[in-house]
């Protein structure tokens, strides 16, 4: 028995590292500022700001700071950060959608507006600007 849990948690360690930074690693590497995402670039994201869903990873939802993969899939384009979400875009339609946290509605990921809504990078779609307009009058 504790084979197999031994196995299990090496999985999932496995899978954890191969699609970048884990929970931890993102806290850590934005530490400094809580309200800013650690990007590469000279611009920290800060949260509520709108961004690029090219540098999404739409399968982790956070928000990577460059360009990722894009996967297209029923003539739409999605983004992933690794090969492991390259593969699990096309088969998992849960990782398209996302419920906008304002209308709480089902929206498809590659048409989306994307913003920042957490402290570590992680992201939220919205159906519409005004959507997302709304969403953070209220915050």
């Amino acid at each position: 028995m504790s084979k197999v849990l031994i196995g299990l948690l090496s999985l999932l360690t496995l899978l954890c590292t191969a699609c970048g930074q884990t929970g931890s690693d993102k806290a850590e590497a934005t530490h400094h500022h809580p309200e800013a995402v650690a990007t590469g670039h000279e611009h920290s994201i800060q949260k509520g700001e709108l961004v690029p869903s090219d540098e999404v990873c739409m399968v982790n939802d956070a928000y990577m700071g460059k360009k990722q993969f894009d996967v297209k899939f029923q003539g739409k384009t999605y983004y992933g950060c690794c090969e492991m979400c390259k593969e699990r875009i096309p088969k998992d339609a849960s990782v398209r959608v996302a419920t906008d946290p304002y209308s709480h509605k089902q929206v498809d990921k590659a048409v989306a507006v994307i913003a920042v809504t957490g402290n570590n990078g992680e992201v939220s779609y919205f159906e519409s600007k005004d959507n997302y307009d709304n969403y953070f009058k209220k915050q």
